[in-house]
């Protein structure tokens, strides 16, 4: 059987005295796309921010590409090769497009795609046109890609999206499902929060579903699609 490059079990989460998350078991294969999905306050960001030690109180395994990462400060689990694009972003708005990239820069990580600034200006073309441009002076759409690219610059090889079509205009989220099948086939592995059932659509494999911290289904993106009881109880508004 085949050890998957993220392996989650009984993850249990919370803030403060809050427990958000309930024992949760998922995984990721190397080069998949998983969807993460559930209403609103699910829990989809919360475990995010757990796999990526973001959080203090976290228990249960995360086991990433064999490391041990629930108690290791997020630069640590960053640095073995998981990537985190947070909802809100959070560029340097005082800096540069290129130079947004280029604080990103690590060495090459064997194994995994090695990414330079003219690649990621070929797979955006969008910031390739504004090298120069403060990143607090371009549009929403073009910060979450220069959120993703510029994560791209650490060399991961597990990369969390989080709800990477939220807020964006359907042109960007058309450009981001052609990115995310752009980073599979180079061999990325992909676990993102979504909402958006059709962009789950376009570029998952599987999902697991949120419902109050706990996953109420898993399984391929299509069944899902074509589950209607299932969409109708965790994903209706």
């Amino acid at each position: 059987m085949t050890v998957p490059l993220l392996d989650v079990r009984a993850l249990a989460a919370g803030y403060g005295e809050a427990r958000i998350l309930f024992g949760l078991d998922l995984d990721v294969g190397a080069g998949e796309v998983v969807a993460l999905m559930g209403r609103n306050g699910a829990g989809k960001s919360t475990t995010l921010k757990a796999i990526m030690g973001l959080l203090a109180r976290c228990s249960g395994s995360v086991r990433f590409d064999g490391h041990e990462l629930v108690g290791l400060a997020p630069f640590r689990i960053s640095r073995l090769g998981l990537g985190y694009v947070p909802e809100d972003r959070r560029i340097f708005t005082d800096l540069t497009v290129l130079e947004n990239l280029e604080v990103a820069r690590r060495p090459p990580r064997p194994g995994t795609p090695f990414w330079t600034v003219e690649q990621l200006f070929a797979l955006f073309p969008n910031l390739a046109e504004m090298p120069d441009r403060p990143a607090g002076q371009i549009s929403g759409g073009e910060q979450q890609m220069l959120t993703v690219a510029r994560t791209l610059m650490g060399n991961p090889s597990l990369l969390l999206l989080d709800e990477p079509s939220e807020g964006v205009a359907p042109l960007i989220v058309e450009q981001l499902a052609v990115l995310v099948a752009a980073l599979k086939k180079q061999g990325l592995a992909v676990l993102l929060s979504e909402q958006n059932l059709a962009f789950a659509e376009l570029v998952c494999d599987r999902a697991y579903v949120l419902e109050k911290g706990a996953i109420g289904f898993s399984g391929t993106i299509t069944e899902l699609a074509g589950n209607e009881p299932v969409r109708a109880r965790y994903l209706g508004v």
